[in-house]
C-alpha cells in the first residue's frame, strides 16, 4: 500500500475537487481512498508513505495523440531540406526519417518518449507510429519499451500507400496483429487503434483492405484535414470532403480519433458528432507547421468529444495547454476564448478518450479509479481552491515541476530520479543511433 499526502489534492472529482492538506491511497493498481491527511494516515499506519509537503498531488497526465517515432528528429539538419509548405515538411523530414529507422531506432525512439513522458507527469499515451523502413514488428518494439518503463500506451501504425502498396499492406498488417495481440492483454496498460496517416495518401484499395483486416472492438486513429492540401486533394479525386469520405469507408464512430480537423466545415461536424467520432487538437504542431487554427472551440461546444494532444512536438501536457489558451485567443480575437475550453479537452476530454479504450477510470483521483498520481513542486503564491485550480496549472506548473510519477500503482520517479531504468545508458544508446539515423540520411 502505498500513500502520497501532506500536499494539496486537486482531483478531478466534482463530489471531491480539492483538498487543502490531504492524501491518496494506493492498493494495487488502484485508489483506495482520498481524504484529509489525519485520517488517511491514521487509518493506514503501516503504508509507504511519499511526503508531497509544499506541493500538489493530483491525476496524472494523459496526452491523446503523440509520434514516438519523431524521437531523434530533435537537433537533425537534413541536407537540402527547405520547406515551402506542409507536405514539403511531410515528405522532407518525418517521411524521410521514418523510412531510415530501423526497429531498434524505433524501440529507443519509444524509450526516450517514454522518460520525457515520466518526467512530464504523462502516464497514458495515444502513440500514432511510423516507420516505413521497417514496418513489421515496430509496434512490439514500443510495446516492449512501454512495459520497461510502465508507461500506459494505446498504439497504432499509420497505414499510407506513400511507399507503395506493398508497404501499405505491411501497415495494415501490423496494426492487425497487433490489436489482436493488445486485445489479449489482461494487464490494462495497453491497447490498439488501426492506424491511418490521412485520407491523401490512402488509396480506396488500402481502405478496403484495412477495413477488411480490422479486428471488431476498436476504431481508427488517422489525421484528418491538417493541411489544406488534403481537403483539396479529397475533393479533386474523390469529389466530397475528407470526413464524407470517412463516413463512406464507416471509419467514423466512437472508437475512432481524428486528429487535427482543422479544414472541416459544419456538415462535417455534424457528422462527427452524430457518429460520436473523438477529436484531438494539437496546438503547437499546428503553429509550428503553419497549417492554421482549427475550430477546435466550435467542436468543444458541439458537444464533440475532444481531447489535446502534441503530435510528438513536446511530451509536456502543460505546455500544449498553455499554447492552445493562446491560439484560441490569438485566432478568434476573443480574449474570454478558451479559459473553459482548453482545461475540458486537457483534463475531462482526455480521459474520456482514454477510457474508450481503457478499463480503469483515467484523470481523476477517486476511490476505484488508476492509481495514476503525479506530486508537482508547485508553492502558490495566492490562495488555491477547486475555483481557480485550472489558473494555478496554466500559469504556475510545467511539466519539469512533476517530482514524482506513479502508473498503475507503481513508482515511476520518485523525486526527479526515474526508479527502475537506466537513464543514461538509454540516452547514451539514443545518442548513438540518432548520430547513425543522420549519417543514413545524409549519406
Amino acid at each position: 500500500m502505498l500513500i502520497l499526502g501532506n500536499g494539496r489534492v486537486i482531483t478531478r472529482d466534482a463530489e471531491n475537487p480539492y483538498l487543502e492538506n490531504g492524501a491518496v491511497v494506493i492498493e494495487g493498481t488502484t485508489i483506495q481512498k482520498v481524504g484529509t491527511y489525519e485520517e488517511v494516515r491514521a487509518a493506514y499506519p503501516e503504508a509507504e508513505f511519499i511526503d508531497a509537503k509544499g506541493k500538489v498531488i493530483m491525476p496524472a497526465f494523459i496526452n491523446a495523440h503523440e509520434h514516438i517515432y519523431s524521437s531523434f528528429a530533435r537537433g537533425l539538419s537534413i541536407n537540402g531540406y527547405d520547406p515551402k509548405g506542409f507536405l514539403e515538411i511531410l515528405d522532407g523530414m518525418w517521411w524521410t526519417i521514418d523510412r531510415n529507422l530501423t526497429l531498434n531506432d524505433t524501440y529507443l525512439s519509444a524509450m526516450a518518449t517514454y522518460i520525457d513522458c515520466i518526467k512530464n507527469g504523462v502516464t497514458t499515451v495515444f502513440d500514432h507510429h511510423a516507420s516505413f523502413g521497417s514496418v513489421r514488428g515496430s509496434l512490439f518494439e514500443i510495446e516492449k519499451a512501454a512495459k520497461e518503463t510502465g508507461v500506459r500506451s494505446c498504439l497504432c501504425y499509420e497505414i499510407s500507400d506513400r511507399d507503395g502498396k506493398e508497404k501499405a499492406r505491411e501497415s495494415v498488417m501490423e496494426n492487425a496483429e497487433f490489436i489482436r495481440h493488445a486485445q489479449q492483454d489482461d494487464s490494462g496498460m495497453i491497447a490498439a487503434m488501426m492506424g491511418m496517416h490521412a485520407q491523401f495518401t490512402i488509396s480506396d484499395e488500402t481502405m478496403e483492405l484495412a477495413a477488411a483486416n480490422k479486428p471488431d472492438g476498436v476504431g481508427y486513429h488517422i489525421h484528418v484535414a491538417e493541411g489544406i492540401e488534403d481537403l483539396h486533394h479529397c475533393l479533386k479525386h474523390y469529389g466530397k470532403r475528407i470526413v464524407d469520405r470517412l463516413m463512406d469507408w464507416n471509419i467514423l464512430g466512437e472508437k475512432t480519433l481524428l486528429g487535427h480537423c482543422i479544414y472541416i466545415n459544419s456538415h462535417e461536424m455534424d457528422l462527427i458528432k452524430e457518429t460520436d467520432t473523438m477529436v484531438v487538437h494539437n496546438p503547437e504542431s499546428n503553429m509550428g507547421n503553419a497549417c492554421g487554427c482549427p475550430p477546435t472551440m466550435e467542436l468543444v461546444h458541439r458537444g464533440i468529444l475532444t481531447g489535446l494532444g502534441t503530435d510528438g512536438y513536446t511530451h509536456d501536457m502543460t505546455e500544449s495547454y498553455k499554447v492552445a489558451n493562446v491560439l484560441h485567443k490569438h485566432h478568434l480575437c476573443d480574449p474570454n476564448a478558451a479559459w473553459g475550453e482548453v482545461p475540458q479537452m486537457l483534463f475531462e476530454g482526455n480521459a474520456k478518450i482514454a477510457n474508450r479504450y481503457f478499463k480503469q477510470q483515467l484523470g481523476i483521483l477517486k476511490e476505484g479509479a488508476a492509481g495514476d498520481v503525479i506530486i508537482v513542486d508547485y508553492d502558490p503564491l495566492t490562495p488555491m481552491n477547486e475555483n481557480n485550480v485550472n489558473s494555478h496549472v496554466l500559469f504556475g506548473m510545467t511539466g519539469k515541476h512533476v517530482v514524482t510519477t506513479v502508473a498503475n500503482g507503481k513508482v515511476l520517479m520518485k523525486d526527479r530520479e526515474l526508479t527502475a531504468i537506466d537513464e543514461a545508458k538509454i540516452m547514451a544508446d539514443c545518442r548513438q543511433a540518432a548520430q547513425a539515423l543522420a549519417d543514413r540520411i545524409n549519406g
